[in-house]
């Protein structure tokens, strides 16, 4: 089983590429979906109790929990640890369930891989980038975006040319999803013929 870490700076085209990849019947863990889930279930009392006010019936409130963390380092990693160790325990079931249905392959796509140290956990590291002002525009786009935030998101992201130095496989998204798609299923190709000859 070949463990492919797959992750991006925001607004890249990450999702979109996990998207290919899932297309190709290779199974993916969105880290996000998880943490997305966990916020609804067994996450939301440990972060109650740490950030007191942010859930509202049962789930917490995204924009609550945000106003709480902002400009606050210290409360990001408090937040770090109660969500970090419930994604590993998810992430591990969804790796041997993929397992057992006989994956030869799965992709883990987790945003901040290299800032949290999954690129230990994994095999390979496939990097997915775009020129900045595509980045840019795209997340501007987005409902509620403004640059404040972005500048955020940006200041807890690894520089994306770090990244790119540091990844096995690059998918650039900027010149079009059918060229990205041909990038992913390059990368597939590449992985299944190097396990052939490693066998």
């Amino acid at each position: 089983m070949i463990l492919i870490g797959l992750t991006g700076s925001i607004g890249t085209g990450k999702s979109t590429t996990a998207a290919m990849f899932a297309a190709e019947g290779i199974p993916v863990n969105d880290a996000d979906k998880v943490v997305h889930d966990l916020y609804r279930g067994e996450a939301a009392a440990p972060i109650e109790q740490a950030f007191p006010g942010v859930v509202e019936n049962g789930v917490v409130n995204r924009e609550k929990l945000s106003g709480q963390l902002s400009g606050n380092p210290d409360k990001f990693r408090q937040l770090e640890a109660i969500v970090h160790p419930l994604v590993r325990q998810k992430e591990k079931a969804f790796i041997e369930s993929s397992t057992s249905a006989g994956a030869d392959m799965v992709v883990l796509d987790i945003p901040l891989l290299f800032e949290t140290g999954g690129e230990n956990r994994v095999d390979v590291v496939v990097v997915v980038t775009c020129d900045p002002e595509i980045q840019r525009r795209r997340v501007l786009a987005r409902p509620g975006m403004t640059e404040e935030k972005f500048a955020m998101i940006l200041s807890r992201q690894m520089p994306d040319g770090e990244k790119r130095q540091r990844a096995d496989y690059l998918i650039d998204t900027g010149n079009g999803m059918d060229t990205a798609r041909r990038q992913v299923l390059d990368v597939i190709a590449a992985l299944r013929a190097d396990k052939t000859r490693e066998s």
